[in-house]
């Protein structure tokens, strides 16, 4: 006897990438950031470990709120702050998702849409709410369909309660311009969140879109970029009202002090960040020349990783030998993906070290 709900009794869950418990392995599977905060950031953070861990942290990271407005140049009424960007697109497929459960007809108002392949939570959050997934693939090299393409195929659905847009795209790294997401964003009828991930790795971000339409928000996060995994930061941009909506539903204390103290220094330290966005950007064209002389077909990336299609052997055996070099990258079980490895950006240190592991599993292929 099961006491779970079937969706939760049948689902698979989420799986996040391999977290070594020892060894000396080279981490490029998870698209952590190889340069630590800066040293601002780790003074502050050091600094309030005191006697306010006994009190509870600000309901709203009201100050952190304040600052990302002047900094995005909104009102703070537009902002809303997660226990990492995870929790707030949880929240919005809570907020504006309707279940299965109960609907004569489930249509739109019970759909969460997506591309595929694009960031695995989507269809897990779309399972736990009970409602219904749209998964639409993107074109063979993962580019973005026009909006005529998706209304000739009739996959898409204009009319889903929730689309979430991972720009740049999760696994393939692709950017994609502005104009296509605003032509797609003007048709949609339901709300739609950009989830800007990775986005200061890119050559542009949408957050206009967020100010220009009243459905449309746009998803951040100070883990990839600032170096902040650990403390689970992460916020919405939008319509007061949407923002309005989804804080009344958003759990009591949902982030920890510490972490508001080190997303306020970082932004007081930006400088210190974009040098570090033009050292990966640097290193990822390095690793990419690199990988392709070794016959890796790699694709073009505006995020902090990768996608190849290594050669020789399969991307599986490719892991695994890797493994075996103490490098970890990322592979995914799926018919989308299951020819191609994601790799992180990493220190020109680790970068040199994944090429020498490749030259040694070619040598001995």
């Amino acid at each position: 006897m099961s006491y779970f709900r079937p969706e939760i009794e049948g689902m698979a869950g989420y799986m996040p990438g391999e977290q070594p418990q020892g060894g000396k392995f080279i981490k490029l599977n998870t698209n952590e950031n190889p340069y630590p905060p800066s040293p601002k950031v780790l003074k502050a953070t050091r600094a309030a470990v005191d006697e306010r861990l006994r009190l509870y942290p600000n309901p709203t990271a009201q100050a952190l709120r304040d600052r990302l407005a002047v900094l995005h140049k909104c009102h703070p009424d537009n902002i809303l702050i997660g226990n990492g960007s995870d929790e707030v697109l949880a929240l919005a497929v809570r907020g504006f998702v309707e279940p299965m459960a109960g609907q004569l007809n489930p249509g739109g108002n019970c759909t969460v849409q997506y591309f595929t392949p694009s960031y695995s939570l989507y269809p897990v959050l779309a399972e736990i709410n009970g409602s219904q997934k749209n998964g639409v693939p993107l074109m063979d090299d993962f580019s973005f369909p026009s909006t005529k393409q998706l209304s000739r195929h009739r996959i898409w659905d204009f009319g889903a309660a929730l689309t979430l847009i991972t720009t740049p795209n999760a696994p393939s790294g692709r950017g994609y311009a502005n104009s296509d997401l605003e032509a797609l964003c003007e048709r949609q009828k339901g709300t739609v969140v950009l989830d800007e991930a990775y986005v200061d790795f890119a050559d542009e971000n949408a957050l206009s879109l967020a100010f220009k339409y009243p459905h449309v928000m746009v998803a951040r996060t100070f883990s990839k970029a600032y170096s902040l995994c650990f403390q689970r930061i992460g916020y919405l941009v939008g319509n007061a009202k949407l923002i309005s909506g989804l804080n009344r539903i958003r759990d009591s204390y949902n982030v920890n002090g510490l972490g508001q103290v080190a997303a306020l220094a970082t932004i007081d330290d930006l400088a210190y960040y974009r040098k570090n966005f033009q050292n990966i950007r640097r290193t990822r064209q390095q690793v990419s020349d690199a990988l392709s002389l070794l016959g890796f077909k790699v694709f073009p990336s505006q995020t902090n990783f990768i996608l190849v299609e290594p050669s020789e052997l399969t991307a599986e055996e490719w892991l695994e030998k890797l493994r075996e070099q103490n490098v970890l990258v990322r592979w995914f079980d799926s018919p989308q993906l299951r020819n191609y490895l994601r790799v992180t950006i990493g220190s020109p240190a680790e970068a040199a070290a994944l090429v020498k592991a490749a030259k040694h599993i070619l040598r001995h292929t």
